[in-house]
């Protein structure tokens, strides 16, 4: 077994909420000083910039996710992993598809630009991505596991779509096998009012939307895999994120 330090949350330029400082190449650079080896890019129900993070993590030796933040049709945010980028623009294809066609308007709401490994600017991406799709919790949950990747609900300490705020508590169905949340000092009152995610796994991400913050090497995984190959690495890291009772610290 070896222990990676990860960060599963950050958010590109992409997104329109993050700073336009985010740029793959730049999360890249920014999770290497931090001794980071393993960082999904999870930016709002899209994973376009995926394919240029996958290549500027290569030049750092960082081992890429490609993910979604997604937000359900219940206003819940989901997060979302793929064993393989393959995996992840096939499950971008589909969620095109209830997405809702609103147009952004990037001097409110923050531009959304579609980015190379070099950090040139090859497009945007026109519809508000912040908005939420129509696909449900249960909908959402079912199709990421169609495609092999696992999902779990995101920073699930906060009111802002959380699902106990969204929801009242934390749901038997779907069968998450984990939960993200973002303040560990509430991990224990979390775990008495919600007696149902004492067995899942606890993930700690930053949520990023700026370079300065993402997390530092502090939270790791451990795998049993072959080091030198970065796919093995990915993929056993989703594996173990749907697989329950594995440990997360």
């Amino acid at each position: 077994m070896t222990d990676f330090y990860y960060d599963l949350h950050l958010h590109s330029c992409l997104s329109p909420c993050a700073d336009n400082d985010m740029t793959p190449k730049n999360i890249a650079g920014m999770a290497y000083l931090k001794g980071l080896q393993i960082v999904a890019l999870t930016d709002h129900n899209t994973c376009s910039n995926c394919p240029a993070f996958f290549k500027a993590c290569k030049k750092y030796g960082i081992v890429p996710v490609a993910g979604m933040e997604l937000t359900t049709a219940e206003e819940i945010h989901l997060i979302c992993l793929f064993p393989t980028l393959k995996a992840a623009m096939k499950f971008d294809s589909v969620v095109r598809n209830h997405r809702t066609p609103i147009k952004n308007r990037p001097d409110i709401f923050g531009e959304q630009i579609i980015m190379d490994e070099n950090d040139e600017i090859t497009g945007y991406d026109v519809n508000l991505l912040s908005f939420a799709t129509d696909l449900t919790l249960e909908d959402a949950y079912k199709a990421v596991d169609s495609f092999g990747g696992a999902s779990y609900p995101a920073h699930i300490d906060r009111e802002a779509n959380g699902i106990i705020a969204i929801l009242g508590s934390f749901p038997e169905e779907p069968a998450f096998s984990c939960v993200e949340i973002h303040d560990m000092t509430l991990v224990d009152a979390l775990k008495k009012t919600n007696p149902i995610i004492k067995n899942k796994l606890v993930i700690n991400s930053s949520d990023a939307h700026y370079l300065t913050d993402i997390n530092e090497a502090v939270n790791s995984v451990a795998l049993n895999c072959d080091i030198s190959k970065a796919n093995h690495i990915r993929e056993k890291l989703v594996k173990n994120l749907i697989i329950k009772n594995n440990k997360v610290h």
